[in-house]
């Protein structure tokens, strides 16, 4: 092989990939040496303790019944099927690339009668033959092909993995987003009760001659607004429920009934270090192994511009019974070596070879891409997390000053202190408060379980399977 062929370079990364001659990627060819990557997370201070990524978090929840959607999601989503049957099919292949590297063994038989006129006369004849062929790999390109095969058989596993991680992070968010939609439900009905009460205080005072026509009048769209709110919120907490089941594999009868309660997730998450991120992470693995498996295509189109040597060998025997076949004294065989070798193709091994070193080269930003769009997603998920602790806890103090508010308004109206409209601005601050905590708390759960995705932490137990190939 040319030495050029050997050093496929990566333009952002200072790596040398394998060459198409090895069997096997070592575990320091498969990390790039990116001079980009910080030592830290950008978002964490120098003094933040630095520990490794916990697989098994879904286990943190200790709720059986999200437990049991992703069991059901994983045996049952189609999606998943659907990415299972793509490693199945991955995996023959590389089989079947495998099998060009052994030789091959074919038997054939024929029989036949014929008839002829002048005189008549009828012939019989049967033949057979068994014929061995081997192509002597002397350049390497069936082992390029094979490690082209295997290379993809790897990425598609490692794909397979990432699509595991990414349902069971959507059953959990949607399991999550069914609570929400419930709370807030919950939360309009409570609004409901308070505007009919309003509304029977108002109509009692304006009977008794202590409140104006304008305040019946405004309390009873108050309590048509609310009714409206809930059949809206009814119907995306029936969407949520429908798309909760369709992530399991299920109808989507909207029949799904979730009894839990939003947790505060308030303990830290061990983040690792960003160099880390690069052999954890299925996608990103899948990215680099499509990468080498490119590079093996370049060797492989280089290496059909070279001769190939054929050897076969067979045995074969003709009569006009079927029972003399293969009869020692009447056997031929024979003995043939042959070498072939492209002489003149009107360019099109040259175009072939070519066209794999820019897909070569395409793959090398595909994978970039990759890289920095997760490093993107961490950062990004640490810098939300931090921020939507804070939105919390100041939103939470909002809560409690906006339902004294409204309590007080309402006792202040009574008196003849304030008018109507500053009741039901008072209520629309209390209930905008109250809502933010519920949709607050949802999106903290939800950016953790995207942050443990970004940093490729597993679901169950920890997955070395795809690292250690």
């Amino acid at each position: 092989m040319m030495n050029w062929q050997c050093r496929p370079s990566l333009v952002a990364l200072s790596v040398v990939l394998l060459s198409a001659c090895a069997s096997q990627p070592t575990n320091s060819e498969r990390v790039p040496e990116l001079e980009a990557i910080p030592n830290a997370w950008q978002q964490l201070d120098s003094a933040s303790k630095v520990l490794a990524v916990k697989g098994n978090w879904l286990q943190q929840l200790q709720d059986p019944q999200v437990l049991s959607l992703v069991e059901q999601a994983l045996a049952n989503n189609q999606g998943i099927l659907q990415a299972g049957y793509d490693v199945a099919i991955k995996e023959q292949q590389l089989v079947a690339a495998g099998a060009a590297l052994w030789p091959s063994l074919d038997l054939s038989t024929r029989t036949s009668r014929s008839k002829d006129n002048r005189p008549v006369n009828y012939n019989n004849a049967s033949s057979a033959s068994l014929e061995l062929g081997y192509e002597v790999d002397l350049w390497g390109k069936l082992s390029a092909s094979e490690r082209q095969a295997n290379l993809e058989y790897l990425a598609e596993k490692a794909s397979f993995e990432q699509a595991k991680q990414q349902l069971v992070a959507d059953v959990v968010s949607g399991w999550f987003n069914v609570i929400s939609n419930h709370k807030l439900l919950e939360l309009y009905k409570q609004r409901e009760q308070n505007a009919e009460q309003n509304l029977s205080i108002i109509e009692s005072g304006y009977r008794q001659g202590l409140n104006e026509a304008l305040d019946v009048y405004l309390a009873r769209n108050e309590l048509n607004t609310e009714r409206s709110n809930i059949a809206e919120q009814q119907a995306t907490l029936t969407k949520s429920i429908r798309d909760l089941e369709r992530l399991t594999g299920q109808y989507p009868r909207g029949a799904l009934t979730v009894s839990a309660d939003l947790p505060l997730l308030d303990n830290a998450i061990p983040l690792g270090l960003p160099s880390e991120l690069i052999t954890r992470k299925p996608d990103l693995m899948a990215s680099w192994y499509q990468l080498l498996s490119t590079d093996a295509g370049l060797a492989y189109a280089h290496k059909q511009r070279f001769p190939s040597l054929n050897l076969s060998a067979s045995i074969s025997d003709s009569t006009d019974r079927m029972s003399d076949l293969f009869s020692p004294s009447s056997l031929a065989w024979s003995l043939l070596g042959s070498i072939s070798m492209p002489l003149f193709e009107g360019g099109r091994l040259k175009a072939n070879e070519e066209q794999a070193r820019l897909n070569v080269k395409r793959q090398e930003q595909v994978y970039l891409a990759t890289l920095y769009d997760a490093f993107n997603d961490v950062e990004t998920a640490i810098s939300q997390e931090q921020a939507l602790k804070v939105r919390y806890e100041k939103t939470l103090e909002a809560q409690k000053n906006a339902i004294a508010a409204e309590q007080l308004a309402f006792e202040q109206y009574q008196s003849g202190l304030v008018t109507y409209t500053t009741v039901l601005d008072a209520q629309d601050r209390s209930f905008n408060a109250q809502s933010s905590v519920i949709q607050i708390k949802n999106q903290l759960i939800i950016n953790r379980i995207n942050l443990h995705i970004a940093l490729g932490g597993d679901f169950s137990e920890a997955n070395t399977e795809v690292a250690e190939q």
